[in-house]
């Protein structure tokens, strides 16, 4: 996983791919080189890997009083891990629980899906070939088993699965069948004569596939010289490994190196060539290197042709891999990776409730997607996707099982559309309390793209209460203290209606009726002259703005698409993208393809000369 090698990105306009903000420095190209001779060594396998131990723990606040997804029917709690093992060897594993495990509770332990049958299974040795495992680690009662609808899950179960420590290689045999081997190595030379030619072909696949593109003789010969130097080292899988290293620090691989045409003036506006066309969609869509169908296209030159675009991107989207618009876009436009770092003050909460919340939304995000739904169903959808922990704490009945499956939520519920959904809710409230402030601004900003104002400077922002004994007012009336202030009056007047509609919703989503012993208020007026009274009259608001949210989530699609700010001149870009959009009802492709079929996204201004 290069992602424990290298530092995080910076983010800029809400997007870690911004490229204004993506420096280099002396450092992070050390980091770079050492990731690359780490992960060019695991992707050949590397004999010589010493035993080291990786450890795996469960969440905090992990409940395991029932079953959880991924594991074995019957069993509750436990986890369930992907280790790659680096070399055909022993490995000894070792699981510890918490608490004292009652009186016929035992531990359930798979390899891969299959039982692993071992006379202690909290420490034992087992031999496993060198690749990804997946291995699980759960807790059986026998005295009361779980059914596949967990039917006993409401009773109190002592006893949890709280690490898993893998320990090896231990007597090593080999390198094993690892799938990167068999991606790298396509050829096996049985004589040293055809060591060369194969390496040729080895190197030649692998660089066409990073530097996205069909590699020169001259880039392709400059390889050869580091396969030289570790083939004389060590021979010919040494010579590739080598030469691997050099692939995974070029920078026509860290980099989307797009030439500029030599007769091209500076300031001359031109269209990118297929292979790189080919690479701006895959980023956009993926999140990763175009695949040969992609790069097949481009080769032929018609991947810039209307009908061939058009079909790659239906293409695309098809694919599993554009659930990365989920992962990279849409979780980062609507700041749900902050979700991970939130700890409500809640007793309710914990670390089942969290992943259960972020599951809904990406799930619900996914099928607006996949099924190429209106985008305007992201503010009023008649469904989402829940299981037996999300839908308590919806107060939804007759949901059983960790498996999360879909369901219809009826006109006037409060839970349609992300408004009503608790990773929203939670992610926009404070630690011991809710926000109308951050709820109301989290409305302008990400769904309405209306800048929110900040607080004057020296203004005190906490509210009387929030730092001492718990306050007996309900936070709409601790507010309203607040906005008597005539510097903080102007701000909130914007946002905190808006969240003042949201207030049924308690810290983490769940619905309430009173707040500080009161009845909650939810009646508010817009900026506009708009009244609401709770979630579903804000939410008939924004649909009456529906215009403002489109145009928002393009501006957000067409940023990340690009890498870069919008500035002024692309706001006709913009809107065309809109008005060609609606034409197609608002669905999802069409956005998708009215960004890359913009001038901005297949063309490109050569720089000044130096």
């Amino acid at each position: 996983d290069a992602a424990t090698l290298l530092p995080l990105d910076d983010s800029s306009e809400g997007f870690d791919n911004i490229a204004a903000s993506l420096g280099v420095s002396p450092s992070l190209v050390q980091a770079y080189v050492s990731a690359a001779m780490k992960l060019s060594r695991r992707a050949l396998g590397d004999p010589t890997t010493p035993r080291s131990q990786a450890t795996y723990s469960a969440p905090q606040r992990l409940v395991q009083d029932r079953h959880l997804e991924g594991l074995p029917l019957g069993t509750r709690g436990g986890l369930r891990i992907e280790h790659d093992f680096p070399l055909d060897a022993t490995y000894e594993i070792r699981i510890r629980a918490g608490f004292r495990l009652p009186q016929g509770t035992r531990l359930d332990v798979t390899l891969d899906g299959a039982p692993v049958d071992v006379d202690n299974p909290k420490r034992f040795r087992i031999p496993v070939s060198a690749g990804p495992h997946v291995l699980t680690a759960a807790l059986v009662d026998a005295w009361r088993p779980a059914g596949v609808d967990d039917v006993y899950a409401q009773y109190d179960t002592p006893g949890e699965v709280t690490t898993i420590v893998i320990d090896g290689p231990l007597e090593a045999t080999g390198v094993g069948h690892t799938p990167s081997r068999r991606r790298i190595l396509v050829c096996h030379p049985e004589t040293p004569a055809d060591e060369r030619p194969c390496a040729e072909r080895i190197l030649s696949k692998l660089a066409n596939a990073a530097f996205r593109r069909p590699v020169s003789s001259e880039e392709l010969e400059a390889l050869m010289a580091f396969y030289d130097t570790g083939r004389s080292d060590g021979g010919f899988e040494a010579g590739v490994e080598n030469a691997l290293s050099r692939i995974l620090i070029d920078p026509r691989f860290l980099y989307r190196v797009e030439p500029d045409p030599p007769d091209a003036a500076p300031g001359a506006v031109y269209e990118v060539g297929d292979y790189a066309l080919a690479s701006r969609l895959s980023f956009f869509l993926w999140s990763t290197l175009p695949d040969d169908e992609l790069l097949g296209a481009a080769a032929s030159g018609k991947l810039h042709e209307r009908e061939t675009l058009t079909a790659e991107v239906r293409r695309m989207l098809a694919d599993p891999k554009a659930d990365a618009l989920v992962e990279n876009f849409a979780s980062q436009w609507l700041l749900l990776r902050e979700l991970q770092s939130v700890t409500p003050a809640a007793d309710a909460f914990d670390d089942n409730l969290r992943q259960a919340m972020m599951t809904e939304t990406k799930l619900f995000l996914t099928d607006v997607m996949r099924k190429d739904l209106s985008l305007v169903r992201l503010l009023d959808a008649d469904f989402t996707f829940v299981n037996e922990r999300l839908a308590e704490h919806y107060a939804i009945p007759g949901v059983h099982g960790s498996y999360f499956r879909k369901i219809e939520i009826p006109a006037g519920n409060p839970r349609r559309g992300l408004l009503g959904q608790a990773s929203i809710l939670t992610l926009t409230s404070v630690t011991s309390r809710t926000s109308p402030v951050i709820r109301g601004r989290w409305v302008l900003e990400t769904l309405l793209g209306s800048p929110a104002p900040n607080p004057p400077p020296n203004v005190n922002t906490t509210l009387a209460g929030d730092d001492g004994p718990a306050a007996t007012a309900s936070v709409r009336e601790r507010l309203e203290a607040h906005r008597k202030n005539p510097d903080c009056a102007a701000c909130h007047s914007i946002m905190d209606p808006i969240g003042f509609s949201l207030e049924n919703f308690d810290l983490i989503g769940a619905w309430r009726a009173t707040d500080g012993g009161q009845p909650i208020d939810t009646h508010a007026t817009l900026t506009d002259g708009t009244v609401v009274d709770g979630p579903a009259s804000l939410r008939r608001a924004l649909l009456d703005r529906s215009d403002a949210f489109v145009t928002t989530a393009t501006e957000k699609l067409l940023t990340y698409a690009l890498g870069r700010r919008l500035e002024y001149y692309d706001m006709p870009t913009v809107r065309a993208i809109v008005k060609d959009a609606r034409a197609h009802d608002y669905r999802f492709s069409a956005f998708v393809l009215g960004v890359v079929r913009s001038e901005a996204f297949r063309t490109k201004v050569k720089g000044a000369s130096d």
